[in-house]
């Protein structure tokens, strides 16, 4: 259990980095008006990899599955930020943004997972 925690922590650990830093330079490459960008990416990349992760750790039994999946996907998305953001703009009236935001991620983040599945299967 305690190797299980530790591969957790360290997961978390790497994916909560690069997800600051994709956060960070997407605002410096990404001009958008107030349209969260970088947590859209983010989530799809994330589901996409969990997708792969989840299909190649389903055919063996590792203990690598809870620094990928657990740790790497769990600290690298959040998806209590994507409810923050819609929140915010739903608050500040940006119902197109908002609309837009909710079914891009989460059509394009199931899609995402479902072809992280199929890549990883072939």
């Amino acid at each position: 259990m305690l190797k299980n925690l530790v591969l957790i922590f360290i997961g978390g650990g790497i994916g909560s980095i690069l997800r600051y830093l994709i956060s960070f330079f997407s605002l410096k490459f990404f001009k958008t008006s107030g349209f969260p960008i970088a947590t859209l990416i983010i989530n799809l990349v994330g589901c996409f990899l969990i997708g792969l992760f989840s299909a190649y750790f389903i055919k063996q039994d590792s203990a690598l599955k809870f620094l990928f999946i657990t740790g790497f996907c769990g600290g690298f998305t959040t998806f209590s930020t994507f409810s923050a953001e819609n929140v915010t703009l739903y608050q500040n009236g940006n119902y197109v943004s908002l609309i837009s935001y909710i079914l891009l991620s989460i059509i394009l983040g199931f899609f995402a997972v479902l072809m992280g599945l199929s890549f990883a299967k072939n």
